[in-house]
């Protein structure tokens, strides 16, 4: 087999499996442990794999792309719902909170229906549409008018003024990624100027991301770890990156999973 074939099958393999091990290569191949790590060098400059420890996965998205809502929303949807579950114990009756855009912060909304004279802010379609499903005569939707993006939040200078006028108790943040370097990153430049103004809106800041958010990095930076009050996970993120994050957020969270 051709060097290029081999490269062509490989690249197959990884789209069907989403990751492959070199000795699993070296193993299927029948090639040396150094012509498999040729190959995925190959493949990595041209964008297609990225390489990891001991083998490669399927190139991440890149820092603009911007999956739509749909597709997110059966994306971790255990682990979302169990960020959210948790999410929901820290609002109290008579609180205003807000909740951005996001598949997981649209579980959080799933949960409110019990909550007395609440008051919710938010920028997202879903989540007020959550809230419209399982209306209470006393609480309050505030949703704020804009510019629709794929993640169906609302951005722009009107979504924008109409935040920047409120004040709330707590903001539940969803975000696209997370990393040390870059903190909380989204990759829709209007939606990050929005959640900005979400967090300057609000008295405490409580960011909800799965494990799959770790060192995912979009175009534009929200805000900084050591801005978040409270971090939301689950048990998928590894030890290391606990230890990390614990260093910088205030409180870390991390729920289990059904």
């Amino acid at each position: 087999m051709l060097a290029q074939q081999r490269q062509t099958a490989i690249l197959d393999l990884i789209r069907q499996r989403g990751g492959v091990r070199v000795s699993q290569l070296v193993s299927r191949f029948g090639v040396s442990d150094m012509t498999i790590r040729r190959d995925l060098e190959v493949l990595a400059e041209r964008g297609l794999v990225d390489k990891v420890h001991g083998g490669a996965t399927l190139a991440g998205p890149g820092s603009a792309e911007e999956p739509g809502f749909a597709a997110k929303s059966i994306r971790q949807q255990a682990e979302k719902r169990a960020i959210a579950e948790r999410a929901a114990t820290m609002v109290e009756p008579g609180m205003a909170i807000a909740l951005s855009a996001g598949t997981t912060t649209a579980a959080l909304a799933t949960l409110l229906s019990d909550v007395r004279g609440l008051t919710v802010v938010t920028n997202s379609i879903p989540v007020a549409d959550a809230l419209y499903q399982n209306p209470r005569a006393d609480q309050t939707v505030v949703l704020t008018g804009g510019i629709r993006t794929p993640s169906d939040a609302l951005t722009g200078p009107v979504a924008e003024a109409a935040i920047s006028a409120l004040n709330v108790d707590l903001l539940f943040l969803g975000v696209h990624g997370l990393s040390p370097r870059t903190g909380f990153t989204t990759p829709n430049l209007l939606e990050a100027g929005v959640n900005r103004c979400l967090i300057g809106a609000a008295r405490r800041l409580v960011v909800l991301a799965d494990h799959t958010k770790w060192e995912t990095i979009g175009i534009a930076t929200i805000a900084p770890l050591e801005a978040a009050d409270v971090l939301i996970t689950d048990l998928g993120l590894s030890a290391e990156a606990r230890t990390e994050i614990g260093e910088q957020v205030g409180e870390l969270v991390v729920v289990q999973a059904d």
